[in-house]
């Protein structure tokens, strides 16, 4: 099996898909999984820079929030 995708600029993405605020709340909900799933057992422990994690933080705080885990 392979699995592969288009070469695609964020920005070309973006207007693919039509819907900037669920493309961010996409990506903030995967990296919530980076970090949550590894204590949970379904993944292994990724490295997460403090500027990632920092801005990860202020775009929950900022209402990307959608696609979070449910608490």
């Amino acid at each position: 099996m392979i699995c592969a995708s288009q070469p695609l600029a964020f920005d070309d993405y973006l207007k693919n898909i039509g819907d900037e605020k669920m493309v961010i709340d996409m990506l903030v909900g995967d990296l919530q999984r980076v970090i949550e799933y590894p204590k949970l057992g379904f993944a292994i422990a990724q490295d997460v820079p403090e500027d990632v994690y920092a801005a990860y933080e202020a775009l929950v705080a900022a209402g990307f929030d959608s696609r979070l885990l449910s608490g």
